[in-house]
């Protein structure tokens, strides 16, 4: 009977042994797999090119001056430095520069007086960097008037300089 009770120990040892849930062990840690950092692809910036949109003689100012004389009052100067930042956005643009005077005075006299005021304003242009191939002057004394008056108005809108394209 020890014998018996020995075997059932050991009977019911082997049951309760088979019998019982075992918990596997805990995967072994992988090592952390990190992910390389994706960089965004560093391209240079751009040039930025100058927008060039075809100019028209109506961008540039009329040049005005008092009577009989071709020094650049301050309106006169405003009137360039808009027509130099136009030359300069266009480096390719030339214009002609054409001096006009009121009826006032000889043909030989206005003449004259209307190279002066061209150069005058071609000269300015250049002092403020532009090319001085890229500026044409011509008078036309009194020939090409834009009021046809007999009045210091009309007069006024006679002594100047028109901006004429050559090319672009």
């Amino acid at each position: 009977m020890k014998r018996l009770s020995l075997l059932l120990a050991l009977s019911m040892l082997i049951i309760f042994a088979g019998c019982r849930k075992t918990v596997p062990p805990p995967p072994p840690e992988q090592p952390k797999v990190t992910e390389p950092e994706v960089k965004p692809e560093e391209k240079p910036a751009p040039k930025e090119e100058p927008v060039i949109k075809k100019v028209s003689e109506s961008d540039f100012m009329t040049v005005y001056f008092d009577f009989d004389k071709y020094n650049l009052v301050d309106s006169a100067k405003r009137a360039l430095d808009n027509n130099a930042t136009l030359l300069k956005d266009n480096p390719d643009l030339v214009v002609r520069i054409e001096g006009n005077c009121d009826e006032r005075g000889t043909v030989e006299y206005n003449l004259s007086l209307g190279e002066k005021r061209a150069n005058a304003a071609k000269k300015y242009l250049m002092d403020l960097g532009i090319a001085e191939g890229r500026l044409q002057t011509i008078s036309y004394g009194k020939e090409k008037p834009v009021a046809m008056g007999h009045d210091e108005a009309s007069w006024a809108k006679n002594r100047r300089d028109d901006f004429r394209i050559i090319s672009q």
